[in-house]
């Protein structure tokens, strides 16, 4: 019976500054939350908040982190995320390739 694919998740949220996505980055990736974090921006986002409609610069963080490591990744950025309210939206990978699911299942739990 072949090896199950692993269960992956793009996690992603967005920041104020580069430092903040950098250190989220980081700290994810270093306590094997994420086996990789690309930082893209900056951006510009529209949004409705305190009843207006504002703009910002932000900062798009994209986590690739494996399912047993959701919960956490989710904590540690809420818990390091400078705004009220942070994005933090979470997205299985339906399909990809099996050796990198595989890859970033293993360097996120570290087995």
């Amino acid at each position: 019976m072949p090896e199950a694919t692993p269960r992956v998740f793009q996690l992603e949220t967005t920041v104020e500054s580069p430092e903040e996505a950098r250190k989220i980055a980081s700290t994810l990736v270093e306590k094997r939350l994420a086996a990789c974090v690309q930082i893209a921006g900056p951006i510009s986002s529209t949004f409705r908040w305190e009843g207006r409609v504002q703009e910002a610069e932000e900062h798009l963080l994209l986590c690739k982190v494996p399912a047993q490591r959701l919960r956490a990744a989710t904590s540690l950025i809420e818990e390091l995320h400078g705004y009220d309210v942070p994005e933090i939206l979470a997205f299985e990978v339906a399909k990809g390739s099996r050796s990198y699911l595989k890859w970033v299942a293993a360097e996120a739990t570290g087995e």
